[in-house]
Formats: C-alpha cells, sequence, structure tokens
C-alpha cells in the first residue's frame, strides 16, 4: 500500500491548481514591475549632453573636481592633489573616460597617447577619468600602456552620471568655451579622434 495522493483528498486538486494559479500570476506582476524599473532605469540616464550637440547649441561641460591619479605634472599638480574641470577652461580637452577592466580601453590607448602628443603642443589636453576601478589596476595600466596624459579617478558615480555615461569607453571633446562639441560612444580610432580635435581647436564659437 502506497502513502495518500493529492487525490485522496476531495477537493484538494482544485485548490492547488488555485494556488498555483495565483503564484502564477503574482510572478507575472513582478515579471512587469522589473520590466518597468529596468525602463525607468534606463530613461534615468541623462542624455542632454548628445540632445545639446544635435540641436547644434552646446552646452557646457558638467563641472567635477577630482583627485589627479597620474602624469598630474603635465598640468602642475601633483599626483593625488584635486583637480577641476573649470581650471582647464581656455583648452581644448580630449575628457576619455576608462577603465583598466575595459578591452576596447586597451585598443585605443595608442590613439589616446598620439592624441595627446599632438593636442598639447597646441595648448590643449587629454584627460583621462578612470571610472568603477581599482586605484592600483589603474596605474599598472597607465603604466602598460605607456601613457603620459593626465589621469584623474572617479571613486564614486555622480560624474559618471552627470555625463550620462552608459558604459566605457567614451569620449568628450570640449572646446576652449568648455563647452561639449561632440561625444563618441564606445572605443574610438585615430580618425575619429583627429576629426574632434580639429573640431575643438578651431575657435569656432557658435
Amino acid at each position: 500500500m502506497g502513502g495518500p495522493s493529492v487525490n485522496d483528498e476531495p477537493g484538494q486538486g482544485p485548490r492547488l491548481l488555485r494556488r498555483l494559479g495565483v503564484a502564477l500570476a503574482v510572478l507575472g506582476v513582478a515579471g512587469v514591475i522589473a520590466l518597468l524599473v529596468i525602463g525607468l532605469a534606463a530613461r534615468s540616464v541623462d542624455d542632454s549632453i548628445d540632445r545639446a550637440i544635435a540641436r547644434g547649441d552646446p552646452e557646457t561641460a558638467p563641472a567635477f573636481t577630482l583627485p589627479v591619479l597620474a602624469n598630474g605634472g603635465a598640468l602642475g599638480k601633483r599626483d593625488g592633489e584635486p583637480l577641476a574641470l573649470s581650471e582647464l577652461r581656455g583648452r581644448a580637452v580630449v575628457l576619455n573616460f576608462w577603465a583598466s577592466w575595459c578591452d576596447p580601453c586597451k585598443r585605443e590607448a595608442a590613439v589616446l597617447e598620439a592624441a595627446w602628443l599632438r593636442i598639447r603642443d597646441q595648448g590643449g589636453v587629454v584627460l583621462g577619468v578612470d571610472v568603477q576601478d581599482l586605484r592600483s589596476d589603474a596605474l599598472e595600466f597607465i603604466d602598460d600602456y605607456g601613457q603620459t596624459y593626465p589621469h584623474v579617478r572617479d571613486k564614486g558615480d555622480s560624474v559618471y552620471r552627470s555625463y550620462g555615461l552608459t558604459g566605457v569607453p567614451e569620449t568628450f571633446f570640449i572646446d576652449p568655451a568648455g563647452r561639449v562639441r561632440a561625444h563618441w560612444v564606445g572605443e574610438i580610432n585615430a580618425d575619429q579622434i583627429a576629426d574632434g580635435i580639429d573640431l575643438i581647436l578651431r575657435g569656432d564659437r557658435r
């Protein structure tokens, strides 16, 4: 003789079906809520910089003050000393967000170094912003790829969010008036960075 089955009790089958239906309904609601949360998170990305560029009315780059990670001497700063973006007003700035674990960042490293060697002779700056990274890993990356341009480190996410980043690498081209004239998402190549530098060095005051 076997043990009792669910069908041995009158009405047990329908009760289980009702419970299963309730459970599925709860899971369905939870799934909808999860999708809504994901959608809201996606919409929370600040795309005002890109919209301003598209309108032909570039806006001022979001301000920040971050500690110098490496090569601060290029800007008259000691490593660890705070650097405000406003201190670079009057100079063309190529602002590159990166992290040591990012493969595209590794592939574009030589392009950024070459851009720095070009733009510094014209009074411009390439500034790296290390995000979502360990300081030791970031310093190792800078050394391994022979980068001589200055870097700052963002330990939080406020600067990341203010620029509307969706990942790394991303590169912003800021003119001497402090306005973001162009924005490149993802790995950048030599031609793309040359076009961006030409744009911010032209002195176009639109």
